[in-house]
């Protein structure tokens, strides 16, 4: 700021300045308006110039005087916004959690006789899997156990098939590995759904079995039946595409859009037990 007030800029300033003044002191003091007048015209460009320069510098020295009240109260200001940055992350942990909870009394509710686990996080995707398996932040501390279903308010994701003590990893109902009794809810004609790396591609999967004279249509909706002991009943699995016969002639197979894309699943739930789990073992 000193070098300021030694420069040629600060001199050329206070020159204009002090003869500004002096034209005001003479023209305030002139008997003659229309001198005044004229010298008023002359010299507003100037006026217009200086209260430029008095402003700027008016803003300088404000800002040098009470830069630390101006620090503080950047700092104060900075600390509510952390505060409101805060109370939304938190609102938004909450209502996550209600949500969650949410569907976990939907779930239970509408499936009677089952335990669910915590909500689970999608914590990590299986590479280059175009069964779309992936890993969740519950093991075998949370009661996790092989072979659990794991399901969302939608319908059934798949099943666990590896668990550590704080992680698993669920395998998807598009696996070629999963073999699944379903009933049609409309029409009550049974079939197993099954997987293939070809029908995985396109995110669908097959339904085998059905009867020959099926009145199954597109947009049927398919539960389990429950039977295997694996999977409690009434859970979604997909609607029906369409059907064909057969390759033995015998029957008809069909495609099926499963209800639950895996690649977009956040959180899911796994069922840690439920009413006829493991009957058909038990009575083997």
């Amino acid at each position: 700021m000193k070098e300021f007030f030694k420069s040629k800029k600060f001199i050329v300033i206070a020159c204009v300045a002090a003869f500004l003044i002096g034209v005001m002191i003479y023209a305030a003091v002139s008997s003659s308006n229309a001198i005044s007048s004229a010298i008023g015209r002359a010299l507003s460009p100037f006026q217009r110039f200086s209260n430029s320069i008095s402003g700027k510098v008016s803003e300088t020295i404000d800002m040098l005087i009470n830069a630390r009240d101006y620090y503080e109260e950047n700092q104060k200001l900075k600390d509510e916004l952390a505060g409101l940055y805060a109370e939304i992350s938190d609102y938004t942990q909450l209502k996550q959690e209600n949500e969650h909870l949410r569907e976990m009394i939907d779930l239970a509710s509408s499936n009677e006789g089952i335990e669910l686990s915590e909500p689970c996080a999608v914590i990590g995707r299986t590479a280059n899997d175009v069964y779309g398996s992936f890993f969740i932040d519950k093991g075998e501390k949370d009661g996790v156990e092989y072979y659990d279903p794991v399901v969302t308010q939608n319908g059934l994701v798949g099943y666990v098939t590896e668990v550590q003590y704080t992680y698993s990893k669920v395998t998807t109902v598009l696996s070629n590995e999963l073999s699944l009794g379903v009933y049609c809810v409309r029409t009550g004609e049974t079939g197993v759904i099954e997987g293939s790396y070809t029908l995985a591609v396109d995110k669908k999967i097959r339904m085998d079995y059905i009867p020959l004279e099926c009145e199954l249509k597109t947009g049927d909706i398919l539960i389990t039946s429950g039977y295997s002991g694996t999977v409690p009943k009434g859970i979604v699995v997909g609607t029906v595409d369409d059907t064909y016969i057969a390759g033995n002639g015998l029957s008809r197979s069909g495609n099926v859009t499963p209800a639950i894309d895996p690649g977009e699943l956040k959180t899911v739930f796994v069922i840690t037990d439920f009413d006829g789990k493991g009957s058909v073992y038990e009575e083997e």
